[in-house]
């Protein structure tokens, strides 16, 4: 394994070497964590706010960390440590009718990890920290300006004790979550709807396990799905037609029980919640990810039902894509920082499109009313299940193995494509992926380019394929070529 320096002339002062801010993170929720982390982990220097007095450290909403995730955390030497923390499922079942298989999954991951979100929090924020990342928690946004002539952005804040104070940057990202202080005060519409209310959410205790795990039970005007943890707590999620609540009238355990004894029949001995809530959940998305010098990425950007559990997934997913982007400009890696920057939004906004539709179909297939709308969606799944490829394209879009980007027209077809954990000569593709470079993949004996303007880890086959790859930070295949072109392999460097 090589890694070939940048020799590009020497950039203008940025803010790492005038030791200036170069991106402010507002939100310290797991996207907002993993994009600081990134960021400080290649050399930007990064203050994150959090409106929180401290990360919380026991309650959690997300759950379910999809295959596409852990390759992404694996790529950044946490993946193993985050399995510890959970227990894992290779299938998806919803209403005894539809089984997703995701051990066919081409992964090192082929299953879903049920961990807590406060532990993906957990090891995001250590790497953060130990990345030399700035954080300030109990610190609110009231306000934001940019100044394009002087390529910067201003963050107002006010801290818990009312204390006002102001921080300039050249970027600001916003991963503030579904109620976002960024997204508001650059005045941008949040078009959408509340898809279903009054879901119930508990962490218990059972004195009998379902028969299915991670599956959906539906009857009548009900549903339930139960997850288990692994260290004897489950969680529950229930809602029922009958009884639509707000989302601030109280919640106990006695009313959990009710629902799910409604769409199962029996609550499993339902006891010890350690955590009760009620909640409604929206499909909404911002129309432009990126205003200026300010960026919207997870929750702050899309919102959808929690059907499939991807929702944590793809802030996460976001900020792989957008991290590696911002320290190539902020570093001076590319003379298109523009057109670098705004493919973000042309990448990410049609996967939050396509997440808002594959989770909106889930839930408002458990939400069938009526006998005849249930067996109509029983029948549609069980065909479903029997066709392999339809299921096989429902499990990529879920797990996140099956998303891609828009390649260049002309492009080899590989190009936008995921790149799997390819085994090489120098180890594998996701481990050589956590020196945040670029990774050519081509036969031995085929030359770096030279002058590369990123830092390049060059890799070679471990058998005799002639195929050239060059594989983006987050895992993605930015060119390809059947063979070692030279000058195309230059080319593509160099954009």
């Amino acid at each position: 394994m090589t890694t070939t320096p940048s020799t590009a002339p020497a950039a203008a002062p940025t803010p790492e070497t005038t030791g200036a801010i170069g991106v402010i993170v507002v939100g310290a929720g797991p996207t907002g964590l993993l994009l600081a982390g990134d960021l400080a982990a290649r050399g930007v220097s990064v203050t994150l706010v959090e409106r929180r007095p401290r990360r919380t450290s026991n309650l959690t909403r997300a759950f379910g960390v999809h295959a596409r995730t852990l390759e992404l955390l694996d790529g950044r030497g946490l993946a193993d440590e985050l399995l510890a923390t959970g227990t894992t499922r290779a299938s998806l079942d919803f209403f005894g009718a539809l089984s997703l298989d995701l051990g066919r999954l081409r992964t090192r991951f082929p299953y879903i990890l049920i961990t807590p979100q406060y532990e993906v929090e957990r090891v995001l924020e250590r790497r953060a920290r130990e990345a030399g990342v700035d954080f300030r928690y109990g610190v609110e946004l009231t306000g934001l300006r940019q100044d394009l002539a002087e390529e910067s952005v201003t963050a107002e804040l006010r801290g818990a004790d009312g204390a006002r104070s102001s921080l300039t940057a050249r970027y600001l990202v916003g991963a503030d979550g579904m109620r976002s202080a960024v997204r508001r005060e650059l005045g941008l519409p949040f078009p959408g709807k509340s898809v279903i209310r009054s879901m119930a959410l508990a962490d218990v205790r059972l004195t009998g396990e379902p028969p299915n795990l991670l599956a959906v039970y539906g009857e009548g005007d009900a549903f339930a799905f139960f997850a288990p943890f692994g260290d004897g707590w489950y969680r529950v999620m229930a809602w029922s037609r009958t009884h639509q609540a707000a989302d601030s009238e109280p919640i106990d355990l006695e009313e959990v029980r009710a629902i799910v004894r409604a769409a199962v029949g029996t609550d499993y001995g339902m006891h010890d919640a350690r955590w009760v809530s009620r909640f409604h959940s929206d499909e909404r998305q911002v129309p432009s990810y990126r205003t200026g010098r300010v960026f919207l990425a997870g929750d702050a950007a899309h919102v959808h039902s929690p059907a499939g559990g991807q929702g944590m997934n793809t802030g996460l997913q976001d900020a792989a894509n957008l991290s590696w982007k911002l320290a190539a400009v902020l570093q001076g890696h590319t003379t298109a920082p523009e057109a670098l920057l705004d493919s973000y939004h042309a990448e990410r906004h049609p996967v939050g499109t396509a997440v808002l539709r594959s989770s909106g179909a889930l839930v408002r297939l458990a939400m069938a009313r009526g006998p005849l709308q249930r067996t109509v969606r029983n029948a549609a799944a069980k065909t479903l299940s029997r066709c392999r490829p339809a299921a096989d394209r429902t499990i990529g879009m879920v797990s996140g193995i099956a998303i891609s980007y828009r390649a260049p027209l002309g492009a080899h077809p590989l190009t936008g494509k995921r790149a799997p954990d390819l085994a090489l000569r120098e180890g594998r593709l996701y481990e050589l992926l956590r020196e945040g470079s670029f990774v050519l993949v081509a036969p031995a004996g085929t030359d770096a380019p030279a002058g590369s303007p990123v830092p390049l880890v060059r890799a070679c086959w471990r058998d005799g394929r002639t195929t050239a790859l060059l594989v983006r930070p987050d895992g993605y295949i930015a060119w390809a070529g059947d063979r070692p072109d030279p000058a195309a392999l230059r080319a593509a460097v160099a954009r």
